[in-house]
This record gives structure tokens, C-alpha cells and sequence, in this order.
């Protein structure tokens, strides 16, 4: 066959990745819960037949599912080949949300199908969707005291829900009678399957024309490139050991700090992280499974190093050291709700930091790194059923070289945004009665943090339970270079007129709420980048003249520069 031309090269490498969007638009549009179909929490992508890895992923889904979608559907294969799982056949579709089979938390629930060219599996697809309910102690499964994963939620080891095109009805009727508002589950299952049936119609179309030993040939090709371009972006690094510390509020139900060591060693063209001395497994949920923490070391340098192609190939060159005996390396039954939208940003930062003191000039101060779970559950009196609500919402992002962190971005995990406060009122019986930046909450620097978010939503009708599982509550966004961290995460819960502030600041579950109760949230704004002393004062003026600081802020915060005259 002839050598494999750098424009055909460039059309498939196009064409894989318009697959997956495709699936990503596919899902979203389908799905019923606003979870999926609004904020886009979910994610699809293209996996060896061979070993699950990565080939390809849609670039609107989530990139914390960048290498977590490579492992479970690893696991897949490795059961099928050891006889623990059924043998697949053409239309199936299995179902799996197991954390410790390469998972995040019991909420985000994969499909994983082959796809067959002449009677034999050329590659699989999966995709993972955030569902709003899994059951567990708490309406949306974020169950912040919760010390086992049985707590957690319904947990599925790969099964097939699909057989030969058709909805299993003995799964189906197991999975419903495992959670909450079953009833709404089939629009998001039938949106989730759909989007892989169209990845499989898409895909057979690009085989058709350019062929099965083409196609074969140009993804083994963009592994080999994109590994070489990783090896290359980390060759500029001096040689040397970069140390960092994150840490994570509580567990939940110890009320004290978890820290996250890490010690990234340069060598050559290639990384090592090391994540020894890192806190003990802890009781509650902020636990992360060993796919979720690789997973958030290969997003964090997506961060650094966004124009490196998204394959296996560029993981080859970071290597992530087992992190056993600590709490990044969850094993069964340890509870894991938190792990996968809140200790992987803690991971994430602890990356940042330690390479921000490498490349100062490409990495960023700390972003807000939470993804402000809030799941409400309850009864609709008005149209006479259940309801379970689940609101993410983002923050500041830090400061940098270059200029200010972008103000309410998303979280740093995923592209997931908050769902519209009109779609929100019109699902549920709630009443947003304020929703803007929070002002204020940037950390100061020559390149300020930008600002997180400020809600209150109010309980129109009937009896609900709230939860929460966040984080940096404790302790804000890191600043870097000299610059000051972002304000920490608020919660507070108004019932019958009087505020409560949840002991463990970002983490409480099962709160009773009624008509009339009110959750006001802050969000952490991002870390400051440099010396808030070298801040350009015109800039600090502007920040006082829109309203983002008062005066006495400003003067506090930047004194150094801030004339009595603002």
C-alpha cells in the first residue's frame, strides 16, 4: 500500500474527530435531563478494538472523560476476554458505572458498542452521560457523608442493556428500580444509545471511502505524531523536580484537610508525577479512583499544551507513578462521589502549581476547581411528581502571563456549563432570585483572578432535600508568582429565616427544605498571577469603575499601586 499522504493524513484526522462531535451534538439533543441536554455533561469518543485506547474524542465533551472512557472500555474487553462478561454481538450496547472498572463517580454511566467491519471489531465506541440520579441515600447521589459506595447509588459492572439492537427489559426494569424518576431515565438511555449509533453510521461512511487499511494506518499515525508532539512541548522544560501541594476542604465526614503532595521530575523529553505522601484513604466521598487521577494529570496538561492532538499518543510521555495507599487510589468499597468533579480539580491544581514554576509563561494561577454539585430533590405537588435537580455552575479563572482569568468559565474538568435559569425554573418548582459575577472575588495580582458566580434559588412549592459535595471552601483558589489567592466557595441555607453554614463549609447532605427556603452560593474566583503591586492602575481603576472591587477593596488588595483618588 502506498505511504499515507499528509493531506489524506489531515482529512482523517478531521473526519474522526467530526465523528465524535457529532455524537456529543447527537446526545445532547436528544437527552431529556438539562444536565445532559443543556450543560453538556457528557462526553464521546472512539477506542482500540484492541486494548480501549484513545483514537479519538468529540472536543465538546468533558476532558476529565478523556482518559477515564479509555480505561473502562479496556476493562470491557478484558472481561469479555476472560469470560466475566457475554461476548458481544452486532447492536450491542453494554452499560457500566462501576468507579473501580476505570470509572469516575456512580452518576456518570458509560455505553461502550462495537462497531463491526467484515464479521470483526474494528474499533468500539463509548460515551458517558451525567444522569441525574443513580439512587443512593440522597436524590442525585451526591451523598457528602456517605462512607461506603453502596451509599452512593446503584453500581452496574458491564452488562449488555442492548442485545442485537434491542432495550434488554430485565436490565432496564433493574436500573429503574434502583433510582429515582425513573420514569424520566428512558429519554436520556434512548439519547445516550442514539448518539452511538450515529458515531457507527459516520464512521462506516469514512471506512467506505477511504477504506479499512487506510483509516487503520492514519490512526496509528496520529498516535505516533501526537506523542511526538507532546515529547516536544515537554523538551523545553528545564530538567528538574517541580513540587506543588493542593488540598481538598474534608471528606466530608472528618472535618479536616486532605493535602495532595506532588513532585513532577523533568527528564528529557518526558514527565513523572508523583503524588507520594499524599493524605490516607479517608472515610467519606472525596476518594479517586485510579482512572479519574490520571485521567486529571493527562486534562491538566491538555490545559498546558492545548495544541497537541488528543490520542493515546500524547499521554505516552507522562508518567503517572501509582499513587497507592493514598486517597487517589481508591479501592472498593471506599465512597468516590466527589472524586470525579472535585478531587480531580484538586489534582489538576496541584499540576498547575507545580508548573507554573516551569513554564511561568504558559501556565496559569489556579482556577475556581469546583464544580459546585448541588443536587435538590423532592415533590412537585403542582404537577404531581418527583423531581430531581442538579445544578453545576462555574467560577474564576486564574490570572496568567499574558492578562486576567477569564470571569464564571466552567469547571476545569469539562466544558459543562450551567444550565439557563429559564430552563431551570421551567423543569423544576425553584425561582433563581439572583444569578451574577461575584464581584470581589478575583485574587489580586499584576493579572487578577477572574470572578466566580453568585446565585440564590428559592423553593417555590413542596417539601425537597438538598446536598452538596464542592470544594475550596476552606481555602481559595492558589494564587502564583506573588499573586493572591481567589475567594473560597460559600454556602448558605436560609429555613424559616435563619442562615446555616454547613460545618463542613462546601459539603452537607439531606438538608430538609420547604416552600419559601432559600441556597445562596458564592463561587471561589481564580488565584491572582504576579505581584498585585505591579498591577497597572488604570486596570485597577476600571476594576473599580465597573463595580468588580469598591474603593476599600481595591486600596486593600493592590495598595501598592491604588491612589486615594479611586
Amino acid at each position: 500500500m502506498a505511504k499515507l499522504d499528509t493531506i489524506t493524513l489531515s482529512v482523517l484526522q478531521a473526519a474522526l474527530q467530526q465523528v465524535c462531535d457529532e455524537m456529543d451534538l447527537t446526545f445532547s439533543r436528544a437527552a431529556f435531563s438539562p444536565v445532559i441536554a443543556e450543560a453538556n455533561d457528557r462526553s464521546d469518543g472512539i477506542y482500540s478494538a484492541v486494548d480501549g485506547s484513545l483514537i479519538a474524542q468529540g472536543s465538546q465533551g468533558l476532558p476529565v472523560f478523556v482518559g477515564v472512557m479509555q480505561y473502562s472500555t479496556k476493562t470491557v474487553i478484558e472481561m469479555i476476554a476472560d469470560g466475566r462478561c457475554l461476548a458481544p454481538e452486532q447492536g450491542d450496547i453494554y452499560i457500566v458505572n462501576d468507579p473501580y472498572l476505570g470509572g469516575t463517580h456512580l452518576m456518570d454511566v458509560r455505553f461502550v458498542m462495537p462497531v463491526y467491519r467484515d464479521g470483526k471489531i474494528f474499533c468500539w465506541l463509548s460515551n458517558t452521560g451525567h444522569w441525574p440520579d443513580i439512587g443512593g441515600s440522597v436524590p442525585g447521589g451526591f451523598s457528602a457523608s456517605a462512607t461506603a459506595v453502596e451509599q452512593e447509588g446503584l453500581r452496574l459492572p458491564p452488562v449488555k442493556l442492548f442485545k442485537k439492537g434491542v432495550l434488554d427489559p430485565e436490565i432496564y426494569a433493574i436500573i429503574c428500580s434502583n433510582i429515582r424518576v425513573a420514569d424520566q431515565r428512558i429519554g436520556d438511555i434512548r439519547a445516550q444509545a442514539a448518539a452511538l449509533l450515529i458515531g457507527q453510521d459516520r464512521l462506516n461512511e469514512i471506512l467506505d471511502r477511504y477504506g479499512n487499511e487506510t483509516v487503520v494506518e492514519a490512526i496509528a499515525e496520529l498516535r505516533r505524531r501526537a506523542a511526538e508532539q507532546m515529547r516536544a512541548s515537554i523538551a523545553v522544560i528545564p530538567d528538574g523536580v517541580y513540587r506543588s501541594q493542593a488540598f481538598v476542604d474534608s471528606d466530608g465526614v472528618v472535618n479536616e484537610p486532605l493535602t495532595i503532595n506532588l513532585a513532577v521530575e523533568k527528564q528529557g523529553d518526558a514527565l513523572t508525577f508523583d503524588f507520594a505522601g499524599s493524605s490516607k484513604p479517608c472515610a467519606g466521598p472525596m476518594n479517586s479512583v485510579l482512572a479519574t487521577t490520571l485521567s486529571s494529570v493527562y486534562l491538566a496538561m491538555r490545559h498546558i499544551f492545548p495544541e497537541v492532538p488528543i490520542s493515546a499518543g500524547a499521554f505516552e510521555p507522562l508518567n503517572v507513578r501509582r499513587p497507592e495507599g493514598t486517597f487517589l487510589d481508591a479501592k472498593y468499597p471506599r465512597p468516590v462521589s466527589g472524586c470525579a468533579a472535585e478531587v480531580s480539580q484538586r489534582i489538576a491544581e496541584a499540576v498547575f502549581a507545580a508548573m507554573v514554576q516551569a513554564l511561568p509563561e504558559k501556565v496559569t494561577a489556579a482556577p475556581a476547581g469546583s464544580s459546585g454539585n448541588f443536587a435538590l430533590g423532592g415533590n412537585d405537588p403542582a404537577r404531581g411528581r418527583d423531581y430531581v435537580m442538579y445544578q453545576i455552575s462555574g467560577g474564576g479563572y486564574g490570572g496568567n502571563a499574558g492578562h486576567d482569568g477569564l470571569s464564571n468559565g466552567c469547571s476545569t474538568i469539562g466544558i459543562s456549563k450551567s444550565p439557563p435559569v429559564e430552563i431551570m425554573e421551567q423543569a423544576f418548582p425553584v425561582l433563581y432570585r439572583h444569578y451574577a459575577l461575584r464581584e470581589g472575588s478575583g485574587g489580586a495580582g499584576k493579572h487578577r483572578g477572574g470572578f466566580g458566580l453568585a446565585y440564590e434559588v428559592e423553593i417555590l412549592r413542596g417539601e425537597a432535600r438538598a446536598s452538596f459535595v464542592m470544594d475550596h471552601g476552606r481555602f481559595g483558589p492558589q494564587g502564583a508568582l506573588g499573586g493572591k489567592d481567589g475567594a473560597p466557595n460559600s454556602v448558605t441555607v436560609f429555613r424559616n429565616g435563619e442562615a446555616h453554614v454547613p460545618p463542613h463549609l462546601s459539603k452537607e447532605q439531606d438538608i430538609a427544605l420547604k416552600a419559601g427556603d432559600r441556597v445562596r452560593v458564592g463561587t471561589p474566583g481564580g488565584g491572582g498571577y504576579g505581584d498585585p503591586g505591579e498591577r497597572d492602575p488604570k486596570q485597577i481603576a476600571e476594576d473599580v469603575r465597573l463595580g468588580y472591587y469598591t474603593s476599600e477593596q481595591a486600596n486593600e488588595m493592590f495598595r501598592a499601586v491604588v491612589s486615594t483618588g479611586l
